[in-house]
């Protein structure tokens, strides 16, 4: 009697899991926003270097 009672009592608390793929692939819509800024400094003297000699770069 006591193992009937065991049995019934595994069968009623076993669960079944399934897992199975999806039928659509799965997409990842990413929105990225990158935003760069540039802040220079130039000394005076040599702003005034480069605007007497502009081909110098």
């Amino acid at each position: 009697m006591a193992a009937a009672l065991g049995v019934a009592t595994v069968a009623a608390t076993s669960a079944c899991v399934n897992v199975s793929a999806p039928d659509k692939p799965i997409e990842i819509n990413l929105n990225i926003n990158i935003t760069q800024e540039v802040v220079y400094r130039l000394d005076g003297e040599a702003k005034s270097l480069i605007q007497q000699n502009p081909g110098i770069f």
